[in-house]
């Protein structure tokens, strides 16, 4: 069974696929992890983050055991990711490694921007999970504060428009609800009743 999970940033997409992939016993995939990781390894060669040679060496090259990296995790991480992850040939090269990931025996769970629409347009459920922007920045702001981050409320509202506005505007496989999936907005849900929500999609769409 492959289950893709869709969404903006901080729409709580990651934490939903967690707890799926936790409850049906499948491989989770991070997929933003894999262009965050490009940006790091773009900018520690000393290569502007737009330079489409430099990111494709780098896709090219990726370790994925390298994906737990906590520096992943920061805001700068997502800003840079959003820049790369506008390169074709990026996305190109780390195409046959998610539909590998998907392909493993029982299936998986994907997260990120262009799963149910390119990945895995044939997977089994497909959920685009979306919140208010004014919403997914409180979240944000409130998990960089727990890690004590010095971040503001304002700079990771600015940072999580301009993410939306390229994922939505660019070329390559913009980030867009695929017309199959459902779509659940947890801008007044907790993580228990978007996950409750998310859940009982799955099980419709796969006939539980």
């Amino acid at each position: 069974m492959i289950i893709a999970i869709d969404g903006p940033a901080a729409s709580g997409k990651g934490t939903l696929a967690k707890r799926i992939a936790d409850l049906w016993g499948l491989p989770c995939l991070d997929t933003g992890l894999l262009y965050r990781a490009v940006a790091r390894d773009v900018a520690a060669r000393g290569f502007r983050l737009d330079d489409a040679w430099a990111a494709l060496a780098a896709a090219r090259s990726l370790d994925p055991a390298e994906l737990a990296d906590p520096d992943l995790r920061t805001p700068q991480a997502g800003d840079a990711a959003s820049i790369v992850a506008r390169i074709p040939q990026v996305r190109a090269a780390l195409l046959a490694y998610q539909r590998g990931f998907a392909a493993q025996p029982g299936g998986a769970v994907l997260d990120g921007r262009d799963i149910g629409t390119v990945v895995c347009p044939g997977a089994d459920a497909k959920i685009y999970v979306t919140a208010r922007s004014e919403v997914r920045a409180k979240r944000r702001f409130l998990e960089y504060m727990a890690r004590s981050e010095p971040v503001t409320y304002e700079a990771i509202l600015a940072d999580i428009l301009r993410r939306d506005e390229r994922d939505a505007s660019r070329d390559s496989a913009p980030m867009r609800p695929a017309p199959d999936a459902d779509l659940l907005d947890t801008s007044d849900l907790d993580i228990e009743a978007a996950f409750d929500a998310a859940v009982g999609l799955i099980k419709r769409k796969i006939g539980q």
